[in-house]
């Protein structure tokens, strides 16, 4: 992004939040930039039953990009849904995509699905989301992907989407191509939690996007894309050189709450795996 479109950007995110005070809700995650210490988390047996504390949240890795957020109330969001989650039938009430490749969208979503939300442009328009559940808020800041026709750029491609429940603010960066640039900080705010494509080579390089986690400062990083323990290793050991924790063995979820998140931002390796009655 050119100067020029960065300091427009600026002034259009200033210029939108009157605006956005009378017809969309406020997002704490820009409004507030603080975190508590402390860390637990659990494993449950099922997948169905909702986190059992109201300020809790669940966390699961599904497969490649793809992670099933619970509240405490039921919602469920699906990110980068690719259309199989496992052979289950479960419907989420959220479900987000990106296409820069086909394993993080599809285009026949399960037709039960009540919000389905591209992250890509459409007609030259970015997408913009703002979608309100009451328990969960659902929005997106569009970021640019390559083209994949030499060193050409296709415009808000990609959205990182940002996912306000229980007081977390939780952010998936998709398939991120490049750092984002000031105004996009900005509208990312604070992210509690966030889940970052590793692989070093189809998104961005692994010392940049060290660069942006180190400076997002996320409580909690969960690594998702990569593939193998190769890729998986380099990023881990790049981050623990940051200062930050690495914990391993944590299966393939986590719960997280507001008041237990870790003192010291942590990498949290999760291991996918496909929803299942088991």
């Amino acid at each position: 992004m050119t100067p020029f479109r960065a300091l427009v950007a600026v002034a259009a995110l200033v210029m939108a939040f009157p605006a956005a005070a009378q017809d969309r809700r406020p997002s704490h995650c820009i409004a507030i930039a603080d975190a508590a210490p402390g860390i637990e988390y659990l494993h449950k047996a099922s997948f169905r039953e909702p986190p059992a504390d109201e300020f809790t949240v669940r966390i699961s890795y599904v497969d490649h990009a793809m992670f099933l957020i619970q509240s405490a109330g039921g919602l469920s969001a699906v990110t980068d849904y690719s259309g199989f989650i496992g052979p289950v039938d479960f419907v989420p009430d959220v479900v987000t995509m990106n296409n820069a490749h086909s394993t993080h969208w599809t285009s026949v979503p399960d037709p039960r699905i009540p919000h389905v939300l591209p992250g890509w442009a459409d007609f030259g328009a970015a997408a913009d989301h703002a979608l309100d559940l009451d328990e969960m808020y659902v929005r997106n800041v569009p970021t640019d992907v390559r083209s994949g026709f030499g060193d050409g750029v296709r415009e808000n491609g990609n959205s990182i989407f940002v996912f306000e429940v229980a007081g977390l603010c939780i952010g998936h960066l998709g398939h991120l191509h490049h750092e984002p640039d000031d105004a996009q900080y900005a509208a990312l705010g604070r992210l509690d939690v966030v889940m970052a494509a590793v692989d070093g080579g189809l998104t961005l390089d692994l010392p940049t996007m060290i660069r942006v986690l180190d400076r997002l400062r996320s409580s909690v990083v969960i690594p998702m894309h990569w593939f193998g323990p190769s890729s998986l290793e380099r990023f881990l050991s790049g981050m623990a050189a940051e200062g930050f924790v690495v914990e391993r063995d944590l299966g393939t979820s986590i719960e997280v709450s507001l008041r237990t998140l870790p003192s010291q931002p942590t990498v949290m390796v999760l291991q996918p795996r496909y929803l299942a009655d088991d």
